[in-house]
């Protein structure tokens, strides 16, 4: 999970976190902050400057970062994977680097388990 004051990196590194089962209470979503929140918040308008876009997506984490399904949020998007918008406080730019470095550690990791003694 990223939280405000964590990485890209922190959250590449960490394996993604058991997500509760909130199937008996209903979907995730319809926990999420941003449903009382303007949808423009979450994505772009065609052709939308840089700085007000930056702008947007700060607001937009802002959002997600009081939110109590951003976990939930993150990971389905992750695994969709989304390929617009913020989504559990990333954008789609932030969610390819953490999706890359995921990809990357599960590559490494066979690699790295130690080979067992002969004997």
């Amino acid at each position: 999970m990223l939280l405000p004051h964590q990485t890209l990196q922190d959250a590449a590194v960490v394996p993604p976190p058991q997500v509760p089962d909130r199937d008996e209470a209903g979907p995730w979503h319809a926990e999420a902050v941003c449903r009382r929140d303007e949808a423009g918040l979450f994505f772009a308008p065609s052709k939308e400057p840089t700085a007000a876009r930056l702008a947007r997506e700060e607001a937009a984490k802002r959002v997600c970062a009081r939110c109590p399904v951003m976990v939930e949020c993150r990971e389905h998007a992750l695994l969709q994977p989304e390929p617009y918008g913020v989504w559990g406080g990333l954008t789609a730019a932030e969610r390819r680097v953490v999706l890359t470095r995921r990809r990357r550690r599960e590559a490494e990791l066979p690699c790295a388990a130690p080979m067992p003694a002969a004997g």
